[in-house]
């Protein structure tokens, strides 16, 4: 009965998080003139932050100028859709070959007090070897996903030794300026996440 609570309260958390976001964005025709996939924003989403990375530097928002990035919003300690969604960022890169050296992937985590630089320095390379893990102060990371409307919070169970983080799970990508120009939520095939990319590199 308790599991069947807890994933109901899941679903709803999902739903509630997926209306918000389909509130922000509106979907691209798959097909015709211009067509680049994905969720396209229409309201204004992101924007400039400062964190740090895996190796204890500042990095922020300025340090991707001039390249394409794919963000996500996770967390080390997740069980299954965070190593499923950094996992297709990877595999988004292997498919765009050549361009995928345009591409950064970056990890912002929403669990600061467990992601520790240290933390991320032994995670990320997990999953692709130029893999930016960024975290913060609760603060910093709170005012971050602010910015992208991301929803996250902490969830306490006498069932696990630890705490989960129920939380929205969608890929942003990120233009050379700065922009977030579209949004690919979970289940999204890696292959029309880079064929979409490839349109946008491509013009």
């Amino acid at each position: 009965m308790i599991w069947r609570i807890r994933i109901l309260a899941l679903l709803v958390v999902f739903a509630l998080a997926g209306v918000g976001a389909w509130l922000l964005v509106r979907q691209t025709p798959e097909t015709g003139a211009g067509s680049v996939g994905g969720l396209v924003v229409d309201a204004e989403i992101g924007g400039p932050f400062t964190l740090t990375d895996q190796n204890g530097q500042p990095f922020g928002l300025a340090d991707l100028a001039g390249d394409y990035a794919l963000v996500y919003f996770g967390y080390t300690f997740c069980p299954d859709v965070c190593p499923t969604e950094l996992g297709k960022i990877a595999t988004v890169i292997d498919l765009l070959g050549a361009d995928g050296e345009r591409i950064a992937p970056v990890l912002i985590t929403i669990d600061p007090v467990r992601d520790t630089v240290e933390v991320l320095h032994d995670y990320v390379p997990l999953f692709h070897e130029r893999l930016i893990g960024l975290t913060g102060t609760p603060e910093d990371i709170r005012a971050v996903a602010k910015r992208y409307r991301v929803y996250y919070s902490k969830v306490e169970s006498a069932e696990f030794a630890d705490y989960l983080m129920d939380h929205s799970s969608f890929i942003y990508l990120v233009s050379p300026d700065g922009r977030v120009i579209a949004m690919y939520g979970y289940g999204t095939d890696a292959g029309k996440i880079a064929d979409a990319i490839r349109r946008h590199i491509q013009g």
